[in-house]
């Protein structure tokens, strides 16, 4: 299985705080939050509530950013919605306490056409943290922004002088395929079915492979343009034939949805996950993932895992 040249980059947000500043165990929902309100702020001009209703919805930056306009039509089916083309990736789990000056970082990866947004991106950020985020709406400033590639990472936005760097904003190559590989998930994955999480004894190899592969194939053709020509029947097929290993274990959080007005249970299960086997038919997607995600709730930083030999 071949994916072209995937466009997409890993980029840490490095940032000081201006005052005492408290996020939760899991700030991705946070920062996902303040970024997407500063966003909206820098760049609606008709201050519809409702962007749908908006005669730019489908012109302007901030539903192609943060909620992208489904398409009309479609060859395969009706989407009410598709994955948004970024991910925030917070601070590792724990609450964070950071007093004035003390610094911290984040990353967010961004695909395809969202990378041409990089400038107006990393402008919302500084709006966002200027304006206040985490418990207290504590304020921080962008330092710098840095391109993380797996040789090291390269400094491409610098606070001080406001100049954005060209870079190649290109994901690497897959290796070679392996017939064993272990996923090592550092936030919760939550596979559905029915719209109900799947606990650790309810989930598969089968379904985490096919999770991959719808992700990263709605992602490339809404966002990157290139649609991937699949045997879906046929890689879920070979999907159920993978042996698995799991070290994995239930991790809860709760959130509080501003949009719903209410708390929201959206746990999921971390850990390792070994899988054995044919891997090579989905084994780009098994490298992919690793900028994508995996599950619902991918946009706030779930579903993050690593490959280990």
């Amino acid at each position: 299985m071949f994916i072209p040249p995937f466009p997409a980059a890993r980029y840490r947000f490095n940032c000081v705080a201006d005052t005492p500043l408290h996020l939760r165990e899991y700030a991705g929902s946070t920062l996902r939050g303040a970024f997407g309100h500063a966003l909206k702020k820098t760049v609606c001009v008709t201050h519809e509530a409702d962007c749908k209703a908006c005669a730019l919805y489908r012109s302007c930056a901030y539903p192609a950013v943060f909620e992208p306009p489904a398409p009309a039509t479609h060859s395969v089916q009706k989407f009410s919605q598709i994955p948004a083309p970024f991910v925030v990736e917070p601070p590792p789990w724990g609450e964070r306490h950071y007093a004035p000056g003390e610094g911290f970082s984040f990353h967010m990866v961004l695909v395809g056409h969202a990378l041409k947004h990089l400038p107006l991106i990393i402008h919302a950020w500084q709006r966002a943290l200027g304006a206040g985020v985490g418990v207290g709406d504590g304020r921080a400033q962008l330092a710098h922004v840095q391109h993380c590639l797996p040789d090291g990472d390269t400094c491409i936005f610098d606070s001080a002088d406001g100049t954005l760097q060209p870079h190649r904003a290109e994901l690497p190559p897959a290796p070679p395929a392996q017939t064993y590989v272990t996923l090592d998930f550092a936030t919760q994955l939550r596979l559905q079915h029915n719209s109900k999480p799947l606990g650790v004894g309810e989930i598969s190899a089968q379904r985490l492979l096919v999770g991959l592969i719808k992700r990263s194939a709605l992602m490339s053709e809404f966002h990157t343009g290139q649609k991937l020509d699949l045997d879906f029947a046929a890689l879920a097929d070979a999907a159920g034939k993978i042996n698995d290993q799991r070290h994995l274990v239930w991790r809860d959080w709760t959130r509080y949805s501003s949009r719903q007005k209410q708390e929201m249970q959206l746990g999921g299960v971390i850990g390792q996950w070994t899988l054995t086997g044919d891997l090579a038919p989905f084994w780009p997607f098994l490298h992919l993932g690793q900028w994508l995600h995996v599950g619902k709730n991918a946009s706030f930083g779930l579903g993050r895992y690593v490959l280990q030999d």
